[in-house]
C-alpha cells in the first residue's frame, strides 16, 4: 500500500520511503480536478509497492496544492527539496506552476509533468508526458476546417502562458489554411463570460478555447444557453468539465486529449477495472488530467528503477526509451517527452464520442 500526506505531516514524521511531491490542484479555477489525480497517483504508488517499490524503498505522496499562485506553489515544493523531505516531483497543474517549479527546484531532483503544455521548457531532470500544441489541436483545427469548413476563427484563453503560446500556434496554422482570425483575447480567471458577447459579435465559424477548469466550464455553459452556434475546439476539457458544464447537445463542442475515460482498448479497459476495483464504483470520474497523474508516478518509478539511482545526471542519462504502460497504451520517453496519438472527442450528452484517432 502507498500512503498520501500532507507536508507538515511529512515535516514532522520522517520516513524511509521515497517520497514524491504530487503538485494537483486542490482550490482555485482547477480544483475540481484533484480528486481523481490524487486516487490515480495513489494507484500508480500502491503498484510500485506491490512489487518492489523504487530502489527496495517504498514510494509516498506529498500532496501539494497546485491551485495555488506559482510562485507560493514553487516556493513550498523547493523548501521540501532543500529540507530532504521529498526525493521528486509529480504534477498535474497549469504551466506557469510548472515554470515557476522548475526554476525552483533546479535540477536537485526529477520532475514529471503530465498535462498537454505548449512546448519547450526542456531542463535537467524534467520530462513531459503531455502533448505540444501541434500535436493537441492542429489535428482538431484540421479536422473543422476541412470537414466543417471553419474559416473564421477566435482564439479565447486564460492569461498565461500555455494558452498564449498555443495561439500563436494555431494562428500560423490556420493562416496556412488560409482561414482567418476574427478575434482573440486572453482573460483573467473568473472573467471568461464577460467575453461572450465579444466572441458572438466576431461571428466566428469556430473558437479554440484555451480556458481552463471553471473558465472553462462556466463560457460552454453560457454559450450553448445563448443559442449560439459556432463549433468549440477545446484545449483542457475532459469528462469532469463536460459534467460541470451540465453536458452538451449542441454537437459543436469538441476537445482533443490524449486520453478519454471510453477508449475502446485493452489497455484503456484494464485500467478502469483496476481503478473501479481500488475506489469503488462512486469515484472520481476517470479523466486526462487524472490520469495524467498515474503516469506521471509510474514514469518516475520506471525512470530510477531503470537507472538505479534518484540522481538527475543518471536519470537523464537512460531517460530515452524508458517505458510505460498506462491507460493510454505504451508509453516511451524520446528526448525527454512522450509522442503518442491525440484523441478527438466530440460531446454528445455527458459523454464523448471519439470521432477518430491522429497519430
Amino acid at each position: 500500500m502507498a500512503a498520501i500526506v500532507d507536508p507538515y505531516e511529512a515535516r514532522l514524521m520522517p520516513s524511509a520511503a521515497i517520497r514524491i511531491a504530487l503538485v494537483v490542484p486542490v482550490s482555485g479555477v482547477l480544483g475540481l480536478m484533484g480528486p481523481c489525480a490524487i486516487n490515480c497517483a495513489l494507484l500508480a504508488a500502491e503498484e510500485l509497492n506491490a512489487g518492489a517499490g523504487v530502489l527496495g524503498r517504498p514510494v509516498e505522496l506529498v500532496l501539494i496544492d497546485g491551485g495555488r499562485p506559482a510562485r507560493q506553489v514553487a516556493a513550498e515544493v523547493s523548501a521540501l527539496v532543500r529540507q530532504g523531505i521529498v526525493e521528486a516531483v509529480a504534477g498535474a497543474h497549469a504551466s506557469d506552476v510548472r515554470v515557476e517549479v522548475v526554476a525552483a527546484i533546479a535540477g536537485r531532483v526529477p520532475f514529471v509533468y503530465a498535462p498537454p503544455y505548449e512546448g519547450g521548457g526542456h531542463a535537467p531532470g524534467v520530462y513531459f508526458l503531455g502533448e505540444t500544441p501541434a500535436r493537441q489541436l492542429a489535428p482538431g483545427i484540421e479536422w473543422l476546417a476541412g470537414t466543417r469548413r471553419a474559416r473564421r476563427w477566435f482564439l479565447l484563453g486564460n492569461d498565461y502562458i500555455w494558452p498564449r503560446l498555443v495561439h500563436a500556434s494555431a494562428r500560423r496554422r490556420l493562416h496556412a489554411r488560409g482561414a482567418t482570425v476574427v478575434g482573440e483575447s486572453f482573460v483573467r480567471y473568473g472573467e471568461a463570460v464577460r467575453w461572450l458577447d465579444r466572441v458572438a459579435d466576431a461571428r466566428p465559424d469556430a473558437i479554440l478555447l484555451t480556458l481552463i477548469g471553471s473558465d472553462l466550464m462556466a463560457f460552454n455553459r453560457a454559450y450553448a444557453a445563448g443559442g449560439l452556434g459556432a463549433a468549440r475546439l477545446c484545449g483542457a476539457l475532459e469528462e469532469h468539465g463536460l459534467l460541470g458544464i451540465g453536458g452538451d447537445g449542441t454537437g459543436e463542442l469538441y476537445a482533443s486529449m490524449g486520453y478519454f475515460r471510453d477508449l475502446p482498448t485493452d489497455a484503456s479497459l484494464a485500467f478502469s477495472e483496476r481503478y473501479a476495483a481500488r475506489f469503488g464504483p462512486d469515484a472520481p470520474m476517470l479523466n486526462a488530467h487524472g490520469h495524467g497523474c498515474y503516469e506521471a508516478v509510474a514514469m518516475l518509478g520506471a525512470l530510477c528503477i531503470r537507472a538505479g539511482t534518484l540522481a538527475v545526471p543518471g536519470l537523464d542519462a537512460v531517460a530515452d526509451g524508458t517505458t510505460i504502460t498506462s491507460a493510454r497504451g505504451t508509453l516511451t520517453l524520446l528526448d525527454r517527452q512522450v509522442c503518442h496519438p491525440v484523441h478527438l472527442g466530440r460531446a454528445d450528452g455527458l459523454d464523448f464520442f471519439l470521432e477518430k484517432p491522429f497519430l
